[in-house]
């Protein structure tokens, strides 16, 4: 069946075709459903006097329908009581706000409405209605109405949270992390935004949106959780002969993270790795949020780096965080470095024991994006100073040390993104020690050469991969680095250029990164090369 809807003149006959209503239905039901639907949108734009004269049936499958639109208002005055409704809630709804009304198109009203009573809900008043009174004409194209605000119920405040499914989960990140407790506001739809953030942790998730028990006196929420695993091992033992000595060689790599095992939200890392060039790393990390239920945590570093038969260096740091909120935190914090002078014999390189203390304080910066399992965290900036002094043969010395790292994920669309990042750190002093530079290089700064093999006194690097999507689990992507630093010691400045490309899996474990560049191939958990055979290891708990 074929529907024609005209109007009383050609002019609105053009308008009622403009609206781009369905004019091929299956009966006549659906021809009535049109037409009321048709009157409504006309409402909506200012014909508030429309009217339908008739639907008559031309023949077996044409139907003939008049509406009479009359006269357009444009605009509509709106009196509200200054007690309920705020001058600055209504300032960014309209242009032209008074004491007493406001003033907006007509063709906005129904939204406006909608999202006043949006904010009224969210001040705790989630049963209230509004709606429009004594509507008149106020001159030719504009209208005039009270706006009526009716709440039935006292304002509802968080009386209670109950968390089912994981009964253990650390309350402290319901008052600090997700900024939700007792004797706030009810308004769902900001604590569904609030624990949506769940998602972001670690060692728990969101099971299904929460729900809220409405009774006389109370209302309670129920927040529905469960604890994951978050525990991982991941590691690798390599050995093979070495070409100069013909002796046996080992280097491997240990990575173990335990996270929540006490339901506190607390961390502890460690970190173990020996490559062929004879550098050994070991790291620990312990992280202790919301101590005592407050929002101040602390974290703990120890790290030793020891190069051959050259250098050592330990460096132990302390740090008070606070957790502004899901995004934001900032530091404060000592730190604690001690090198060794490895060398028997006296060398003409710039290697010399000496003692750093350092006054630390930092921010960090982390937006998530919990729909994307291979890349769930969008942006993240971390800053850092340092200020302190270097003691070396009962001399000292003022220093300062600055490093930034961000990084922002644009996602083009489902499959496609493009990933930057910014890295770059500074070490002022008058004059500076081999073992104290600043070390880069391998797959964490700048890929295609080897890890830890460049020493500066300032450098920026950036990194830029085009990222490709083959499913939620697998990735391939392009490598393009660009880095500048300079050595002091050496007189150097240099450019950098790493150009290659990857591709990572997301196993059970974490994500396996592989990366080729410069001709060298590198990852975060094995090493591809001659006469060498890896045995690795990966659990998660």
């Amino acid at each position: 069946m074929q529907l024609k809807i005209e109007g009383s003149t050609v002019a609105e006959t053009a308008t009622i075709d403009s609206l781009n209503y369905t004019k091929n239905h299956e009966n006549y039901l659906s021809i009535k459903r049109e037409v009321d639907s048709l009157q409504k949108t006309l409402y909506r734009i200012g014909y508030i006097e429309n009217e339908l004269k008739h639907i008559n049936r031309l023949n077996d499958s044409v139907f003939s329908t008049e509406i009479h639109l009359k006269k357009k208002y444009s605009s509509i005055s709106i009196y509200y009581d200054k007690s309920l409704i705020s001058q600055k809630l209504l300032n960014t709804l309209s242009k032209k706000v008074f004491d007493h009304y406001f003033t907006i198109p007509v063709g906005e009203l129904e939204n406006t409405l909608n999202f006043i009573n949006s904010k009224i809900s969210e001040k705790g008043f989630p049963f209230s209605k509004l709606y429009l009174s004594n509507i008149e004409v106020a001159s030719k194209s504009s209208l005039k109405a009270n706006l009526i605000v009716e709440s039935t119920h006292q304002k509802r405040v968080i009386s209670d949270i109950i968390i089912k499914g994981y009964d253990k989960f650390p309350r402290s990140y319901l008052k600090h992390y997700l900024k939700i407790k007792p004797n706030q506001t009810f308004s769902l739809n900001v604590i569904k935004a609030k624990t949506e953030q769940l998602n972001n942790l670690k060692f728990a998730s969101e099971i299904k949106s929460p729900e809220v028990l409405f009774s006389k006196d109370s209302t309670t929420l129920y927040l529905y959780l469960q604890k994951t695993k978050s525990n991982s091992f991941d590691g690798f033992l390599g050995f093979g002969t070495n070409e100069d000595t013909n002796k046996l060689q080992f280097d491997g790599y240990l990575n173990l993270n335990l996270t929540n095992n006490l339901n506190y939200g607390e961390s502890f890392r460690l970190l173990y790795k020996s490559d062929e060039n004879d550098q050994k790393t070991f790291e620990t990390n312990l992280s202790l949020p919301y101590l005592f239920k407050s929002p101040i945590g602390l974290d703990f570093t120890l790290r030793i780096f020891k190069r051959d038969s050259s250098f050592s260096t330990v460096n132990q740091n302390a740090k008070i965080h606070y957790q502004i909120n899901a995004k934001h935190k900032v530091y404060s914090g000592i730190s604690s470095t001690q090198s060794s002078n490895l060398l028997n014999q006296v060398s003409s390189s710039a290697i010399f024991d000496y003692q750093t203390t350092y006054y630390t304080f930092a921010y960090q910066f982390l937006k998530n994006q919990s729909f994307n399992l291979l890349f769930p965290i969008n942006s993240q900036l971390y800053f850092e100073s340092n200020f302190g002094k270097r003691n070396q043969s009962n001399q000292q010395e003022k220093q300062s040390l600055l490093n930034i790292d961000a990084f922002k994920i644009f996602n083009l669309d489902i499959k496609n993104s493009i990933y930057l990042r910014v890295n770059g750190a500074t070490l002022n002093s008058k004059t500076y020690f081999e073992n104290e530079l600043i070390r880069f290089g391998g797959i964490n700064s700048i890929r295609g050469f080897e890890e830890n093999s460049i020493y500066a006194t300032l450098l920026g690097v950036t990194n830029t991969e085009y990222r490709f999507q083959l499913n939620n689990s697998i990735y391939i992507h392009t490598i393009t680095d660009i880095a500048y630093f300079e050595n002091k010691i050496s007189s150097t400045e240099e450019k950098l250029l790493g150009i290659g490309f990857g591709f990572g899996i997301l196993t059970k474990t974490g994500l396996l990164k592989f990366n080729y560049a410069n001709g060298k191939t590198e990852d975060t958990s094995f090493k591809l090369s001659n006469s060498k055979i890896h045995l690795s290891l990966t659990a998660n708990f």
